[in-house]
């Protein structure tokens, strides 16, 4: 596969699953010229002592001490050294992988004042398959994902670790082996690797790929416990759908009369069965909503893949020496912290319904003996599927405390400085919690429905 190039201009979900999972990367050169002016703009603040965050004064609510020239350098280092307090498991490989790509996309796009070897010191770790390790809780969603990016940023000066055969070892002797120098750290660059939504994007752009993957297989064992349980797929006729228009409901009908299509295993029409429960019947309408939240989630991803999320912002204008700097606050990450939180919402509902027909399935009395009781012919000798379903009822019990939206919730930082935040990275984690669980739970309908299907 050829590498990716990156531009900071055209980063999707797939791209980050692909680098995720080892495809090379290669910084674009036609992005070269932007952030070589806004790297300019930051030695001219420095060289000529004017006042701008973060830059030449500290963090926080240390905003208004000024740091002189001398000491610009040694203010970035101490930044990352002091943020890198996670704690926590690390992230996986791939995650880590998606992190690296997203940060060094965003720096990519030339706002945020780094020399180009910041960038390609990222790239560079990511093809040598080099697995940062950076420890997954500390986050508040704002000013970003501190901490996580910090471990990071350890690594990128060669005195994190990395990850060698599962073993936690120096960054630097592992670069040493691949040619890789470690960072020396100029003006602003220790705050431009801390301080965007990395994580909550990296991450979440796994986990839309996973939802995506995980609503297709929702939907063929909707279709096989139907098919188990002798029922109809009246419920999905294509009229239905158009008269209530929502699209992904009809994508998702279609998609079942589909998988139907040519049955051997759905009963006659019979006026004295004329519906099927919920779960068997309405399974456009939720399968369908569900698919609105993580086509939602996958909107706000890919807008945030390609964002400015660093602060201050470096603007600059091409063939002049003039530029802007502003403060302000896309570092925030209220957007990717509400899309999380919906998607986990919609997957605990999936993971709902999911658990609902492997209960059928499993009861006799419910499914009016097209099945045996927990699906086995020698019931009190075996006991069947019964924990089977024990274990899906737990793990969608489980989703619905995780449900609860992290978004609710801020706690004040910085001496109130940063007096709001987004707790964009906690809602990804559940996020990711919720869809391990969903999974498990679709992969438990899909065998009780299979068995179904033996005994029919």
């Amino acid at each position: 596969m050829e590498p990716l190039l990156i531009t900071g201009e055209s980063l999707k979900v797939d791209d980050v699953v692909a680098v995720a999972n080892g495809r090379r990367v290669e910084l674009s050169p036609d992005v070269l010229p932007q952030i070589k002016r806004s790297r300019r703009a930051v030695e001219t603040l420095v060289n000529e002592k004017r006042v701008a965050y973060g830059i030449t004064t500290g963090f926080g609510h240390f905003k208004d001490k000024i740091i002189p020239p001398e000491e610009v350098k040694q203010l970035q280092l101490n930044l990352v050294r002091s943020h890198a307090v996670g704690v926590g498991p690390a992230l996986s490989r791939e995650a880590a992988r998606a992190m690296l790509l997203v940060r060094a996309n965003t720096l990519a796009k030339g706002f945020s004042g780094v020399r180009p070897v910041v960038i390609t010191t990222m790239l560079d770790i990511l093809n040598a398959d080099i697995y940062p390790r950076i420890l997954s809780q500390g986050s508040l969603g704002a000013s970003g994902d501190l901490a996580p990016l910090a471990h990071l940023g350890m690594v990128l000066l060669g005195e994190g670790e990395v990850f060698v055969d599962g073993e936690a070892v120096l960054a630097a002797d592992v670069f040493a082996k691949h040619g890789i120098q470690p960072l020396e750290l100029q003006a602003k660059e220790g705050l431009a690797i801390l301080n965007g939504t990395t994580m909550m994007v990296g991450l979440g752009a796994l986990l839309v790929r996973r939802g995506i993957n995980l609503l297709i297989t929702a939907d063929i064992a909707a279709c096989l416990s139907l098919e188990a349980l002798k029922g109809t797929d009246r419920a999905y006729d294509h009229r239905v759908h158009a008269v209530r228009p929502h699209p992904r409901q009809a994508d998702c009908a279609a998609f079942l009369r589909k998988l139907l299509e040519g049955s051997q295993f759905l009963r006659d029409d019979d006026p004295l069965n004329v519906q099927d429960p919920y779960t068997l019947r309405c399974v456009p309408q939720v399968h369908g909503a569900v698919r609105d939240a993580v086509a939602y989630a996958q909107w706000v991803i890919d807008i945030e893949l390609n964002a400015v999320n660093d602060n201050p912002i470096i603007f600059t204008e091409e063939g002049s020496d003039e530029f802007d700097v502003i403060s302000a606050g896309n570092f925030h990450g209220e957007p990717i912290a509400f899309a999380a939180d919906y998607m986990k919402l919609a997957l605990t509902d999936l993971g709902n319904m999911s658990e609902r027909r492997i209960a059928r399935l499993v009861d006799a009395d419910c499914n009016q003996s097209v099945l045996p009781m927990f699906l086995t012919e020698y019931g009190g000798l075996q006991s069947g599927f019964m924990i089977a379903q024990y274990t899906a009822a737990s793990l969608a019990s489980e989703n619905k405390s995780l449900a609860h939206p992290a978004s609710a919730d801020s706690i004040p930082s910085s001496a109130n400085t940063e007096d709001h935040v987004s707790m964009g990275a906690i809602a990804v984690r559940n996020l990711e919690k919720v869809l391990n669980h969903v999974e498990h739970i679709v992969s438990i309908e899909l065998m009780a429905a299979a068995q179904g299907i033996d005994f029919r």
